[in-house]
């Protein structure tokens, strides 16, 4: 199966509570309909008028946890305001537990979707920032890709629990075993220097954080991918060859390189996947198609059904 059918497949009778808030698209109808009829999600779709506490009675709820978390933004009476925006009050219903997941960016930026995630569902408690995945389907495997839409420069930390974030995601989206590797222009000391180090020290901790899952780096990316490379390049490396997280040192060059691998090599791309937050929350591209946000949506779903 193709990965976009995998996805389906595993997400398919979960019938998530899942807030989709540009409902007025219809790309978006369209898609709703879909999650429905393959009982991956009850839809809820907002935008189709006007959230107010007289046809809401969550706005009061959402104003009020947007106030405690974010005092500034909040100040004076612009709490319920801005709870009524469609993309706070799908993260608000997320946070409160009224809702399972959220997907939405058809019609608005990353950095809204991220900021309306963070002021109202937050951080998975040890994660230090949020980060995003794309999972690239090939005719022999599919590959995730982080991070490829949040953090321009990552600190170690951040590369880590990312990487940490992408690993137990691919279990619960793919059921298979997640093998990591930290993305270098040097395979295991070939070559030095600041940034060879610094993957390195993100694959130490990332091992820290997570012993039971096989991760090594520094490495290039044929060492990753091509058994045949690996087994000269870096023989005694258990990652080596078989990667299927790659953990890439900017968002640069896991933007540039997952396009690459979409246009090029004709790979079926699924996402971007929000990561690290405390519930389920996720972005679209404002080229979404109809099956881009189902595909989103499942994604997410599958996501729900972490411990």
């Amino acid at each position: 199966m193709t990965c976009r059918e995998v996805l389906r497949e595993r997400a398919r009778g979960l019938g998530v509570r899942l807030v989709l808030p540009e409902g007025h698209d219809p790309r978006v109808q369209r898609a709703a309909e879909i999650l429905a009829r393959l009982g991956i999600a009850e839809p809820r779709l907002l935008g189709l008028e006007p959230i107010t506490p007289d046809n809401s009675p969550d706005l009061v709820a959402i104003a009020d946890r947007l106030a405690q978390r974010r005092p500034r933004l909040a100040a004076g009476n612009q709490a319920l305001a801005l709870a009524a925006d469609p993309i706070r009050f799908g993260a608000g219903l997320v946070a409160l537990g009224l809702a399972d997941g959220c997907v939405a960016g058809v019609a608005t930026a990353t950095a809204d979707v991220v900021r309306a995630a963070l002021a109202l569902i937050g951080l998975a408690p040890g994660v230090s920032s949020a980060s995003a995945a794309m999972y690239l389907g090939l005719a022999d495997r599919t590959l995730t890709f982080t991070d490829v839409a949040v953090v321009p420069t990552p600190s170690v930390d951040q590369m880590a629990h990312a990487a940490l974030a992408a690993a137990r995601d691919r279990r619960a989206l793919l059921g298979d075993e997640p093998v990591v590797a930290f993305l270098s222009y040097s395979t295991n000391g070939s070559a030095v220097g600041p940034e060879v180090d610094r993957m390195r020290a993100a694959r130490d901790l990332f091992r820290a954080l997570a012993p039971d899952i096989v991760a090594d780096g520094e490495m290039q990316l044929d060492a990753a991918l091509v058994p045949g490379v690996a087994a000269r390049k870096w023989p005694s490396s258990e990652a080596a060859g078989r990667a299927n997280v790659l953990v890439f040192p900017s968002l640069d060059a896991a933007n540039i390189g997952y396009k690459l691998t979409e246009r090029l090599a004709g790979a079926s791309a699924a996402g971007p996947l929000l990561q690290g937050l405390a519930k389920p929350m996720s972005d679209l591209s404002r080229g979404a198609d109809t099956d881009d946000i189902v595909d989103v949506a499942a994604m997410v779903a599958l996501q729900t059904s972490q411990p």
